[in-house]
């Protein structure tokens, strides 16, 4: 049973910093490209950062360029996003998704909301 399971979202004053975790089993994300996603409230999902599973490369919505680092660690079969100069308009629910390497590029993947798994997600706040 595939399970992707995050955590590490919280509540956090404007201009600071979370890291969020998605930790999987049942799956080994070697062969997936993993993407953070984002809901809003009254919104449609966002993809907010893509990492490929095939070679490494990375995708950030114009959104969060230069603010967000997405980061894998195979050994632990596990993706962080770490959110920094956080802004009240990241305030949503974020969830980790996982989409065959061979099927999805990161960038596809976030732009076209590919998804084989997903998790339940984690509500990131925001306060001014």
């Amino acid at each position: 049973q595939v399970q992707l399971k995050e955590s590490g979202g919280g509540l956090v004053q404007a201009g600071g910093s979370l890291r969020l975790s998605c930790a999987a089993s049942g799956v080994t994300l070697d062969y997936y490209t993993i993407g953070w996603f984002r809901q809003a409230p009254g919104k449609g999902d966002e993809g907010v950062s893509c990492i490929d599973g095939s070679d490494g490369s990375t995708y950030y919505a114009g959104s969060v360029k230069g603010r967000f680092t997405i980061s894998r660690d195979n050994a632990k079969n596990t993706v962080y996003l770490h959110m920094n100069s956080l802004k009240p308009e990241d305030t949503a629910v974020y969830y980790c998704a996982a989409k065959h390497r061979l099927i999805a590029t990161g960038q596809a993947m976030c732009r076209m909301g590919y998804v084989d798994y997903r998790g339940q997600g984690t509500q990131v706040t925001v306060s001014s």
